[in-house]
């Protein structure tokens, strides 16, 4: 399978039940051999650092960090807003090893030819 996939959050833990419903499409594009980018923009930027993605959602809902590890274990990556990022005072060297900070054009080079797209 060889059709690209984005999935774009903007959401953080603020509702968590989104945050694992775009990781489960993000997670089930990955692990179906696609390659597969989240592009993480305001609250959501948040998730691409340290131990912020935690806890579970909702009951029977898997745990945020098994979905963030399965999600870089298949190879997907991340693309944290840089405006989003700075606005927060966060500290880029707590990225998580799959992310990287970038905005609208490295988001436009990744699609490049195009991709299935979802937002949450």
């Amino acid at each position: 399978m060889s059709g690209r996939a984005v999935v774009s959050l903007t959401t953080g833990l603020e509702d968590p039940e989104k945050v694992t419903v775009a990781f489960l499409v993000a997670v089930g594009a990955a692990e179906q051999g696609r390659p597969t980018l989240m592009f993480l923009t305001k609250e959501a930027v948040r998730l691409a650092t340290g131990s912020v993605a935690t806890g579970v959602a909702c009951f029977g809902c898997p745990p945020l960090p098994d979905l963030v590890r399965r999600y870089q274990d298949a190879g997907g990556t991340f693309l944290v807003c840089s405006v989003c990022f700075t606005a927060k005072g966060l500290d880029e060297s707590q990225l998580i090893s799959a992310a990287e900070i970038g905005g609208t054009v490295q988001l436009w080079q990744w699609i490049g030819d195009g991709a299935t797209t979802f937002s949450y």
